[in-house]
């Protein structure tokens, strides 16, 4: 099978937990330094709930510890090299020269004097199709547009036409209609479409996981379905009542 990387979403609907959201996305924006083909790297956000879920999603950051491996207290540690450290700053440097069309709201600060560290970084983007909202960054970069209530359903569709990758995504919302409207909308966004959770942590063996598009063949790994990949199938059907009337019963004459 052929599975690459992913621009995974967390899309948020006027109903949504905003607590739910905001822990849910650290953990999936930033959890193994934003590095995980499933990692949350773009999040549309209503008007009406954008200036809670800023000031919670900022306040939980600043308790983010960045650290060593061995130091369990540490939630994010420095990123696997200098070519992907060099690749993050550039993007983060981007919006710091973006004339406004994007802002950092927290994080954005690069450290590679003893190892290759980056701030868990969020970045406000006016225009849905910035480039840290299209682009693979692989980090700890998350990008959020905010989008007004009333255009719920063309925000679903922008983002489902922003990305090549179709491989996680999440909604977040407790409108049973309007989950179906995303559900239906976002039908090919995503291989694998979380409901209230987290874009990351399919479990191996557990739950099927691949995505299309340019995320790859969609073949399921950890699943039974990866099986068929592997091999010939056969059909064998075995008759254990014998027939003896080619006729069917509704070709008899009447009183037969």
């Amino acid at each position: 099978m052929g599975e690459t990387g992913g621009k995974n979403f967390h899309f948020v609907h006027r109903s949504a937990d905003v607590d739910s959201v905001v822990a849910n996305t650290i953990r999936g924006a930033f959890e193994y330094q934003g590095q995980k083909c499933s990692a949350c790297s773009r999040m549309y956000v209503p008007e009406s709930l954008w200036p809670e879920i800023k000031e919670k999603l900022v306040a939980n950051l600043r308790q983010v510890k960045v650290g060593q491996p061995e130091e369990f207290d540490a939630f994010m540690c420095g990123v696997i090299d200098a070519a992907s450290f060099k690749n993050i700053k550039s993007y983060i440097d981007g919006v710091k020269k973006s004339n406004g069309q994007a802002e950092i709201v927290f994080g954005g600060k690069c450290d590679d004097s003893k190892g290759y560290f980056v701030e868990p970084t969020v970045i406000l983007a006016k225009d849905a199709k910035y480039t840290t909202m299209c682009e693979e960054i692989f980090g700890p970069v998350l990008t959020v547009h905010v989008y007004p209530d009333a255009k719920y359903e063309e925000t679903l569709q922008l983002c489902n036409d922003t990305s090549p990758y179709a491989l996680t995504g999440a909604v977040f919302c407790n409108d049973r209609a309007a989950l179906d409207v995303a559900n239906n909308i976002l039908r090919d966004a995503a291989g694998n479409f979380y409901i209230n959770d987290k874009s990351t942590g399919a479990v191996v063996g557990q739950q099927p996981f691949g995505g299309a598009r340019q995320s790859g063949t969609n073949d399921k790994a950890g699943s039974a379905a990866n099986l068929e990949r592997w091999v010939s199938p056969r059909v064998i059907k075995e008759n254990f009542v014998h027939l003896t009337e080619w006729r069917y019963p509704h070709m008899w004459e009447q009183g037969h």
